[in-house]
């Protein structure tokens, strides 16, 4: 039985590397990495925004200017096609995953809550 759920986690896995969502999201990564200015801008953004959200869930409050702020960095990124593809792009994937998870989590919730 254990041999069967490792088969069937490595066809999810190759079925997930094939789907549209993942080959999006490669391309779309692998363009934004073609530009390392961009690149390094894109990781600033992103790295504003976590700590943002971490920032929020320890002090139970949302600071505006930091977030009127981060609204403005991903404004000015978007204006870029291939950044505004990236996100996007990055978004379904990471919904699919968050699918994914759900999917599993529901089928053994009796055991894990």
């Amino acid at each position: 039985m254990v041999n069967n759920i490792y088969d069937t986690v490595n066809k999810l896995a190759q079925e997930l590397k094939q789907s549209e969502e993942y080959q999006n999201y490669k391309m779309a990564k692998q363009t934004i990495s073609l530009n390392p200015d961009l690149n390094i801008k894109i990781k600033e953004f992103q790295k504003a925004k976590y700590d943002s959200q971490i920032k929020m869930v320890q002090t139970k409050q949302n600071d505006e200017k930091e977030m009127e702020h981060l609204q403005k960095m991903y404004e000015k990124l978007i204006e870029r096609p291939e950044v505004k593809a990236f996100f996007e792009a990055e978004a379904k994937f990471n919904l699919l995953m968050a699918d994914i998870n759900k999917i599993i989590g529901n089928s053994i919730k009796d055991v894990i809550s």
